[in-house]
């Protein structure tokens, strides 16, 4: 097998398309939420450039029935969306000297964690150029600025392709996007902050279709931006929209035309949805702002919901799996575990967090392991082990999170991540730190430490960085608002 690689050359191609609302649906259309009636120009740069082919033999894992590479990192949380990864071959410690940055490229503004597939680093971010850039819970300024996705070279960090748009941001936080790309098939899909879901060729950057969620389907833009990174699988693009009998959206992969509609919620919220297999029946996970609910993924018939309601319609952690429980958290103890029925598509509550159990997710999704819940939570700030038959906390660090804090940090974030083959875990806290660890019920042990980059964003009045890192090509790839940088993981 071949994989297509690119070497960047002089063509510039540049387009310019009317976009917005009452233009045809043969046009395509960025639109930028509710509050723009007006039409106007997108500019698309795309750096088009000359194939050529390199041959290498490939491992080949299954993610929902396609293929991708054992070193790709396809979408949010890796290639089955929850928080581990294959790779052999890398350092059992980081030397107190820091592991080798291979390189760093400037990019612009943004929260989304970036994919990895086919040698390509995709990510997106946010180039402001007008309004006052202001980081507080109660204000959404008015921005004006352009939302790119960009294509680099995974193994020099040189650009490839660029996809951008006008977009005007009306968020809280508006640094930029929050989900990270999804790739699929030689497609990647790219969800905006102001709800623009648009799916382009992967090789070359050209857009296959799009679609504002605003406009659309006349849905409010939650306050923190659209944020649930969007599920893919051979047919269906899936996505989280709010309002009135559609929750979630499934589109047609190839054309953009929706296939169904389900469920009500008052906005999308933001967390991503899921694909599981539970009494012998596949089904679609989605938690929106008040309940978490299954439904057949092919038709959005609703098979069970569960009440949660978690503050501010933060739904933002996507629930586990760990065998026959499924792990649901939200800040302020709204967490809980439901046992799958193993002969239906149905649960049963088995616990509900107290403020002493459990952990409570903000911003990162915990991970489980052997009956363990890996995860920060919200109200320490700090990284708890909670054992999954019972809730109970077994143990709490700060090291992870910031090893200069020693106590509380409101919503301190540690994203977790669990390498199979050694067993160790790569953990990227909120101050730009790289923890390599070994982790159990017993304890917390560090196995080496690095500044990787230095926290760019604003929150409860300190400097972090809140995106999740890709894993690929024994490599992390990770961003802040300034810059993406690669570390070898090598040994």
């Amino acid at each position: 097998m071949r994989r297509r690689f690119a070497k960047l050359n002089a063509v510039v191609l540049w387009d310019t398309v009317e976009c917005g609302r009452g233009v045809p649906r043969s046009t395509p259309r960025i639109g930028h939420g509710p509050y723009l009636s007006y039409i106007h120009s997108v500019k698309r740069l795309v750096i088009m450039t000359k194939p050529f082919f390199l041959s290498i033999a490939i491992a080949l894992v299954s993610f929902f029935g396609r293929s991708v590479t054992a070193d790709d990192w396809p979408q949010w949380m890796g290639p089955d969306r929850d928080g581990t990864f294959q790779e052999t071959g890398l350092v059992d410690a980081i030397p107190a000297g820091g592991l080798p940055v291979k390189w760093r490229t400037p990019i612009h503004g943004g929260y989304a964690g970036p994919a990895v597939h086919n040698g390509r680093v995709f990510v997106t971010d946010y180039r402001r150029t007008a309004g006052e850039f202001i980081e507080s819970p109660g204000d959404k300024p008015k921005l004006d600025g352009f939302e790119r996705l960009v294509c680099l070279d995974a193994t020099t960090g040189k650009l490839i392709w660029q996809y951008e748009y006008a977009c005007q941001y009306e968020i809280s936080y508006p640094a930029g996007p929050r989900a990270t790309p999804t790739l699929s098939d030689g497609l990647v899909v790219m969800l905006g902050a102001q709800g623009d879901l648009t799916v382009l060729d992967e090789q070359t950057g050209d857009v296959k279709w799009h679609v504002n969620i605003p406009t659309q389907f006349g849905a409010k833009v939650p306050i923190w931006g659209f944020a649930a990174h969007p599920l893919v699988t051979q047919d269906l693009v899936y996505t989280m929209v709010g309002g009135d009998g559609q929750s979630v959206v499934a589109f047609d992969r190839a054309s953009g035309n929706v296939k169904w509609k389900a469920l009500s919620s008052e906005d999308a919220g933001y967390c991503p949805p899921s694909i599981i297999t539970a009494g012998g029946t596949e089904q679609l996970i989605v938690w929106h702002p008040t309940a978490v609910a299954s439904l057949n993924p092919e038709t959005g018939q609703t098979y069970w919901t569960m009440p949660l309601k978690p503050d501010y319609g933060m739904s933002i952690s996507r629930p586990q799996r760990d065998g026959d429980y499924l792990f649901v958290t939200g800040i302020e103890d709204k967490s809980m575990l439901l046992k799958l029925a193993s002969d239906k598509p149905a649960v049963t509550e088995v616990w509900a967090s107290t403020p002493k159990t459990s952990l409570s997710a903000s911003t990162s999704t915990p991970i489980i392991h052997d009956g363990i819940i890996y995860g920060t939570d919200e109200g320490l700030g700090a990284l708890l082990a909670v054992r999954v038959q019972d809730g109970e906390r077994l143990w709490s660090t700060y090291q992870p999170v910031n090893p200069e804090n020693d106590r509380r940090l409101s919503a301190g974030t540690a994203f977790v991540t669990r390498n199979e083959a050694s067993g160790r875990y790569w953990l990227f806290g909120e101050s730009g730190v790289l923890t390599l660890a070994q982790m159990d019920a017993k304890g917390f042990r560090s196995l080496g430490q690095m500044q990787v980059l230095q926290p760019t964003q604003t929150a409860y009045g300190r400097k972090v960085v809140w995106s999740h890192p890709a894993y690929a090509n024994k490599t992390a790839y990770v961003r802040n608002d300034n810059e993406i940088v690669a570390v070898s993981l090598a040994q």
